[in-house]
């Protein structure tokens, strides 16, 4: 269910801000929906698996309040990420 260090890698690679960024909202939000994903996946097998559907919400609300942080801060940020994420169709 976790996702590889290679891909967290790649994840970082591509959403960060500048040289040593691995900490910013943009690529921390990336990491949750990447996160989420292979879990929702987990979850349509194991349909019973209650303690990995807390952590899911768990995670989707820790993603969802760093990205209500992020279009308080800077909008054109925000749009560039969920764009670039596909969230929010």
């Amino acid at each position: 269910m976790a996702i590889s260090q290679e891909r967290k890698n790649e994840l970082i690679s591509e959403f960060k801000t500048h040289d040593n960024d691995t900490g910013s909202p943009e690529v921390q939000v990336a990491i949750l929906t990447e996160q989420i994903t292979t879990l929702n996946d987990h979850l349509r097998e194991h349909n019973k698996d209650h303690h990995s559907r807390r952590g899911l919400m768990k995670m989707v609300g820790k993603r969802r309040n760093l990205l209500n942080y992020l279009r308080k801060k800077d909008v054109q940020r925000y749009r560039e990420l969920i764009q670039k994420l596909g969230l929010r169709r």
